[in-house]
């Protein structure tokens, strides 16, 4: 069994209204990683990450480019530990 890793992260930049929470389930889905993504009121998006270490670190990767329109400024990771297990991958409003 593949031990699980979760990771918390925040993107900023131009991340709101480009699609960029659909994007990110499209690519989460197709590589397997579990979690949610949504918008924040400070117009910055975040995401959970849940899956395989390699995983989660190619969705976090993805997150420095993100959807076509978007113009990522920075990506904040944490790491976390003894998250409960997450089934699918959410767009949370």
């Amino acid at each position: 069994m593949t031990e699980k890793v979760n990771a918390y992260v925040k993107i900023s930049g131009k991340v709101q209204g480009v699609f960029f929470r659909a994007e990110t389930k499209k690519m989460a889905d197709q590589s397997g990683v579990c979690g949610w993504v949504r918008n924040r009121k400070d117009r910055t998006v975040e995401a959970v990450f849940q899956g395989n270490l390699e995983g989660v670190q190619a969705a976090i990767k993805w997150c420095y480019s993100g959807s076509p329109y978007a113009h990522v400024s920075d990506v904040d990771v944490r790491w976390e530990k003894d998250k409960a297990e997450l089934k699918g991958f959410d767009i949370r409003y």
